[in-house]
């Protein structure tokens, strides 16, 4: 048995012995088959065959070269399959040739490739072109094929450029594979990686002595320098969250040294040994791989986040100068027509929050990161948050402003919202706040001020005078103008009232058995509304009981047999004060 011959190398072995005659003379057969075994090769290598020929080729007339090459034509497979010999995948089957899946492929290469290992055959690995893919061969036997079927091209790859990456990947895979079958490189490699071991064990304790050193030296340093600059005392600082805050970043740090730690040392390990060789190799690409984009992200967002900077400082350069010009109109220093100094403040807010948003808007493409998926999706996410939980917040702003414009109230306003009593401390966007006269702070939604009827009596208090109004019940038979004149005597002796406008009474109903009178008066502090309307009823009384006059409330029935007064002797009867000022301050 000889072995044939091409110009490129042995490619299979043919079992027919040649005569002395036919080696004078070939015969047509003969020659036939000499032109077809190399591509009878690239056959049983596309086909998986990695194994040496150990047969003749059949005696059955081989096809010509243009037939052959049309029966090795491969044709895309939907099942890819990896092609991996000793944990490290060599390349990616993609055709199924000559009816032979990727997975078939791939096993029929690892067996060639264990049986080059067998042997100690590790190389020379090369790959060889040929009319429709190219060939891998270690030595001088044919591995495996690659047809133009097996790349990807939509990605921009090659058949020349995968079967370089191939040969590369098969070397180092083949070394590695020799590598695990000697003992004694096994034994320096594990000597090395319990070294390595070490070291990081050793290195992790480092960490944790220094962590527990630089904790103490921290605190001692934090006590010392608080009390040397008087901010506090050392017991105060230690029941504060300062010193935890302080523990919590240095465990923090901490960590991360112990994680990089560990991460270098698996990688180290791995790399020790053949077979996970690969998995340090993935480690190690996937870290600086890492580290590359944080660097290459860094610096890409430079630029953006220098816009974001510019967008950002100009905004607030604009809100400093609307917030300067409405705190003018403020203080009355200006005086727009289309603004009221009650209106400035929450007119200043609303501009504020309406730049800042805009800036936000404007400065959102140049956000590192604003392009990802992720960002989108929160973004989308927060969107929904705000649409399907605003409908009462909208409600209640919308009110705000409607208080704010109309100019229904303002802060230190005395009102009255429904029943409630008392001065106005805050309007906000969303609710009001009112101080009522036994000092409590009542807030009331916004849309529940607007739809309940408003009292304010301090609008016109400074000016015209707000009148406040207190009324008696008088029979028939006082003279109304006695009962007009000790209402107004009553008003002049109670302090708090204002002389202009002046009082005044008028009789304000003719009931059944009584006539109803009523005194307006105007008070000069409305916060004091509850006192001056005490002492004014107790002048009242006073009065009404010195000049004999009966107030007839409640409701009455028949004339009593005597008028229901109180006699001046009986006006201080203990425990009552024997100052009248006392009894109706």
């Amino acid at each position: 048995m000889r072995r044939l011959r091409t110009t490129s190398g042995p490619w299979c072995d043919a079992s027919v012995a040649p005569s002395s005659a036919m080696r004078r003379r070939p015969n047509a057969a003969g020659v036939a088959r000499r032109a077809a075994s190399p591509f009878v090769a690239v056959c049983l290598a596309l086909a998986g065959a990695s194994h040496v020929l150990a047969q003749a080729p059949p005696a059955a007339p081989v096809p010509a070269r243009d037939s052959l090459s049309a029966a090795i034509r491969a044709e895309p497979s939907d099942q890819p399959v990896p092609f991996v010999f000793f944990n490290r995948t060599i390349v990616v089957l993609r055709a199924r040739v000559l009816g032979r899946q990727p997975a078939e492929r791939a096993e029929g290469a690892v067996r060639a490739l264990d049986d080059l290992v067998a042997h100690r055959v590790t190389g020379p690995v090369a790959w060889r072109s040929f009319d429709g893919g190219v060939l891998l061969t270690v030595g001088s036997r044919a591995v495996l094929a690659l047809t133009p079927a097996d790349v990807d091209e939509l990605s921009g790859e090659t058949v020349g450029g995968a079967a370089a990456q191939a040969v590369d990947r098969m070397h180092r895979a083949l070394d590695e594979a020799v590598e695990a079958r000697t003992p004694g490189v096994l034994l320096r490699e594990a000597g090395v990686g319990v070294a390595a071991l070490g070291l990081g064990v050793l290195a992790l304790w480092g960490v944790a002595r220094a962590h527990r050193k630089v904790r103490g030296r921290l605190t001692i340093i934090a006590e010392q320098t608080v009390a040397r600059a008087g901010l506090a005392t050392v017991d105060v600082l230690r029941a504060s969250r300062l010193l935890d805050v302080e523990r919590w970043l240095l465990t923090a740090v901490a960590g991360a040294l112990d994680l990089v730690v560990i991460y270098t040392m698996v990688t180290a390990l791995l790399n020790r040994f053949p077979y996970t060789r690969p998995w340090g190799e993935s480690m190690r690409g996937f870290l600086l791989a890492t580290v590359q984009n944080l660097v290459l992200g860094a610096a890409s967002a430079v630029p953006g986040l220098l816009t974001v900077v510019i967008i950002l400082f100009t905004a607030r350069a604009l809100a400093r100068v609307i917030g300067l010009w409405f705190s003018a109109i403020e203080r009355g220093r200006l005086r727009p027509r289309w603004i009221y100094p009650e209106t400035a403040q929450p007119t200043r807010r609303l501009l504020t929050g309406l730049l800042w948003i805009f800036a936000i808007v404007v400065a959102y493409p140049y956000l590192p990161g604003s392009q990802t998926e992720a960002f989108k999706g929160v973004s989308v996410f927060i969107g929904l948050i705000i649409t399907f939980g605003s409908s009462g917040l909208v409600n209640q702003i919308m009110s705000g402003f409607v208080i704010t414009y109309s100019r229904a109230l303002r802060v230190g306003d005395f009102v009255r919202v429904g029943d409630l009593d008392g001065t106005v401390t805050h309007l906000g966007v969303l609710s009001t706040k009112v101080r009522t006269l036994r000092q409590e702070e009542v807030t009331i939604p916004n849309a529940l001020v607007v739809a309940q009827t408003t009292t304010d009596y301090s609008r016109f208090g400074d000016s015209e005078g707000v009148f406040t109004p207190t009324s008696v019940t008088i029979g028939y038979d006082a003279p109304w103008r006695q009962v007009q004149s000790l209402m107004l005597l009553a008003a002049e002796r109670t302090s708090g009232l204002r002389a202009d406008p002046k009082p005044f009474v008028l009789q304000a109903a003719l009931e059944d058995f009584y006539v109803k009178y009523t005194l307006f008066v105007c008070l000069e502090r409305q916060e004091s509304r509850p006192y001056v309307l005490h002492a004014l009823h107790a002048h009242i009384q006073d009065l009404f009981n010195e000049y004999g006059v009966q107030i007839m409330s409640p409701n009455y029935v028949l004339d009593p047999a005597a008028p229901k007064i109180v006699a001046k002797k009986d006006w201080f009867t203990a425990p009552a004060l024997t100052d009248p000022k006392r009894n109706v301050s």
